[in-house]
């Protein structure tokens, strides 16, 4: 496939970088690979590499995301399965090329980087050791991941969040708990911007599972 890399910032772990986990951060609608940086410092104090992705899709002609949509809250399905092909070629590149450990990886997300990153779990279920998404949406129903690799997920939806939709969160839990996946959704009194409550829970599920 023609793949266009993906502009990134990579910022190393205070200390033995290549053995270390790697943060993959995927920014919301608008945002870039700066975005999420900052929070992810905080998250981690230094223990994890951060590597910070921008979307190579602009909607109108400025506003960067990672796949195209056709309207508020529908996915173009077949760019997000082409995109996320993308991304993963252009994790893989980099990897190679930094030297940090392929089979550390976690995925942290927010909106439309969360919908992409967890299009990377339905389609490539063994490759990520974690990940983290906050305001997520099923991204692609059809998809169904062959076995996965038991990693956890954190997904956190806020309640009175336009794009949360019931149903389909159950079924996005279904389906990544049907592929072995290890889910902890978690419903807090929030629309669609990160809170405290976000970060805390974050904060807890990378030290319970990984130490950091």
């Amino acid at each position: 496939m023609n793949f266009t890399p993906l502009k990134y910032r990579f910022v190393a772990a205070n200390e033995q970088a290549a053995q270390r986990y790697t943060l993959v951060l995927l920014h919301g609608t608008g945002g870039d690979e700066n975005d999420l940086i900052h929070l992810a410092e905080e998250l981690t104090e230094g223990q994890t590499n951060l590597l910070g992705f921008r979307g190579n899709v602009l909607e109108n002609g400025y506003t960067t995301r990672f796949f195209r949509r056709m309207g508020t809250g529908i996915f173009d399905h077949a760019d997000l399965h082409f995109r996320t092909e993308e991304l993963v070629s252009s994790l893989q590149d980099i990897a190679s090329k930094l030297g940090f450990d392929q089979s550390k990886l976690i995925a942290l997300g927010y909106s439309n980087g969360a919908n992409i990153g967890g299009a990377i779990l339905q389609k490539y279920p063994t490759l990520l050791s974690g990940a983290a998404f906050w305001r997520p949406m099923l991204p692609l129903p059809e998809e169904k991941p062959l076995e996965s690799n038991k990693a956890p997920v954190l997904l956190t939806s806020g309640s009175s969040d336009p794009y949360y939709q019931p149903k389909a969160m159950k079924d996005y839990e279904h389906l990544l708990e049907t592929a072995g996946f290890q889910v902890q959704h978690e419903l807090i009194p929030s629309s669609h911007n990160l809170t405290q409550k976000d970060l805390q829970l974050t904060k807890e599920w990378l030290k319970k599972h990984f130490d950091i």
